[in-house]
């Protein structure tokens, strides 16, 4: 899949992306009026803010990822310090619309509140908040001070600017590590990996994870918020299980795993024995990756399937 190239924003404004479309029309639900003061052709003045906002359309951007918009930079041009994505959650009502950072881990997300856009959007390009600022203070939904409890793993900030290789394209999951500290504890993991996919009676319950390893020391010690960008977008990929240094210490295998639709970059940390069910989950549209995110201060739903 290849989408065409975002325009150029002019001084004072931010692209919103329409990522949903019907009939070949763009479906914006309610948001336009939602966050709108006033508009002014296809400018939009949010509500409590003087950012401009410049809305953009065009059917080769449905189904567009947070992940997939650092790469849509025209060549040469200036990079914007972020992008606003109108997407499915946003546009059916679920969700506030996704800020995606262009500037310092480009391609990972937070939601915010409609009715906030416009002085959250001031205040990060008035460099009165960070986009790590954002990422610290989301909830378990990915909405930036939402009210949906905070995560008990939160997403890493101050990480390192570095570049990483593009992962490898599949349509279904990728289990790639990031410590290259114990080797038998990782050779361990493949081996419980491979005899639960090679079980006479797979559990259709709790199935087992069956991901492409990824095993190469350039993506050692990557971070899950520049995960995203490094996503081939020619396939949908179910997730991004991480095998890092909390993998090999904790005492349930516990894999990092990494949104790339509903908040790219937010991780969700869970027993190695039901990463398989989560991707199953995603899959089939069953449950949506905040349903993994466990709650600071509260027990998880899984402990009570041990």
């Amino acid at each position: 899949m290849t989408f065409p190239v975002l325009p150029a924003p002019a001084d004072g404004e931010v692209l919103m992306v329409c990522t949903r479309y019907r009939d070949g029309k763009a479906f914006w639900g309610s948001l336009l009026n939602e966050i709108g003061e006033r508009r002014d052709g296809d400018v939009l003045v949010p509500e409590g803010g003087r950012i401009r906002l410049r809305v953009v359309e065009n059917t080769g951007w449905d189904s567009l990822l947070g992940g997939n918009v650092p790469a849509l930079v025209p060549a040469g041009g200036r990079t914007p310090p972020v992008v606003v994505l109108a997407d499915g959650s946003s546009a059916y009502g679920g969700g506030g619309p996704l800020l995606v950072d262009m500037a310092v881990l480009p391609g990972r997300g937070v939601r915010v509140w409609r009715s906030r856009l416009g002085g959250v959007l001031t205040a990060l390009l008035g460099g009165e908040l960070a986009f790590d600022h954002l990422v610290q203070d989301m909830d378990v939904s990915g909405v930036y001070q939402g009210g949906d409890g905070r995560p008990a793993f939160p997403a890493p900030v101050g990480t390192p600017q570095r570049a990483f290789p593009a992962l490898p394209s599949t349509s279904g999951a990728l289990l790639v590590r990031t410590s290259f500290d114990d080797e038998e504890a990782w050779q361990a993991l493949l081996t419980e990996l491979g005899a639960a996919n090679e079980a006479d009676e797979i559990d259709v319950e709790n199935p087992p994870l069956n991901a492409q390893v990824v095993d190469d020391r350039a993506f050692e010690g990557m971070q899950p918020g520049q995960v995203p960008a490094l996503v081939p977008p020619k396939k949908q990929t179910t997730l991004v299980a991480l095998a890092d240094t909390r993998t090999f210490t904790g005492p349930e295998l516990p894999l990092t795993v990494v949104d790339l639709c509903d908040t790219p970059g937010q991780p969700a940390v869970l027993p190695f024995r039901l990463v398989g069910s989560m991707a199953c989950n995603l899959e089939l549209a069953n449950m949506d990756f905040r349903d993994f995110v466990a709650r600071a201060g509260t027990r998880p739903w899984w402990e009570d399937l041990a």
